[in-house]
């Protein structure tokens, strides 16, 4: 049967996802988790909620086209465990997987008042460190859509020698002052348009502080992670903002664009270093 156009490209364009996926994943990432929960005065990022102090994600590939997802520490699995197979036929097929070197996680799609949760996990990889964040938003009986919680792990690979702690900043405005006029460049993908090789960079100006923070919740995590995020989602287009200075002289961002119907419309890839 004859392929329709387009069909060889997409299937390598998802190759190079799964590529990507494995090469940033594969490792054995343990790691402290401490949840940051909405309270009845709103949210206390000094102090976790919840604590978790062994997270494991042992992710291991048998092939090139398949391996295990083992998770323990989790905050929703029976349990506290999970465990899934994985399969390059079967990878992303929901679409909300995404990828670049040094960088992937997960994402909603679309962020409204009819989804039960939404949330988004970005994962940014220095060596054998894995930095991680995760942001859940929750509808509202008012059809708003708020913050629910933020949690952040500092993973680190248990195979072979293990990246020492980061150094932490004050807080986040210090770290984003830090940053304050690096130039950097960027790496774009779109929801569904998975390019056969990495996308082109594109220089970008200096970082901007204010250009991050914009949103009330902008805090500071373990392993200089940081994020900007709404308390409840506008009524038009917005960005959330995720970074992590990983080593004193690089600091990677990823952005999430929404639209006004409030569905994914971009991931953004900054990294900035000093001139």
């Amino acid at each position: 049967m004859e392929r329709p156009p387009g069909s060889d490209r997409e299937a390598l364009g998802q190759k190079r996802q799964w590529e990507l996926n494995r090469a940033n994943f594969d490792g054995h990432w343990q790691g402290p988790t401490r949840w940051y929960l909405r309270q009845p005065s709103g949210f206390d990022f000094q102090r976790p909620s919840l604590e978790i102090p062994q997270s494991t994600y042992a992710i291991a590939f048998s092939d090139a086209d398949h391996g295990t997802w083992h998770g323990t520490g989790l905050r929703f699995a029976p349990g506290n465990e999970r465990i899934l197979p994985l399969s390059r036929n079967t990878y992303n097929s929901s679409g909300s997987c995404w990828q670049f070197p040094g960088a992937g996680g997960q994402s909603s799609l679309t962020m409204t008042s009819d989804v039960a949760r939404c949330g988004h996990e970005i994962n940014l990889f220095s060596g054998r460190s894995r930095s991680m964040l995760i942001a859940l938003f929750e509808p509202m009986s008012d059809g708003a859509v708020q913050l629910e919680s933020v949690a952040a792990t500092a993973f680190r690979c248990q195979r072979g020698s293990i990246d020492p702690p980061r150094g932490p900043l004050a807080s986040a405005d210090e770290l984003l002052e830090r940053v304050c006029g690096w130039p950097g460049e960027r790496h774009v993908l779109e929801p569904g348009v998975w390019p056969e090789a990495s996308p082109a960079a594109e220089p970008i100006a200096g970082f901007e502080p204010a250009a991050f923070a914009l949103h009330c919740h902008t805090a500071a995590f373990d392993d200089n992670l940081v994020c900007s995020l709404p308390d409840r989602l506008p009524a038009g287009p917005f960005q959330l903002q995720f970074g992590c200075l990983l080593r004193a002289d690089h600091f990677a961002q990823v952005c999430l664009s929404f639209d006004a119907a409030h569905h994914l419309s971009r991931w953004e890839l900054s990294r900035h270093q000093p001139p």
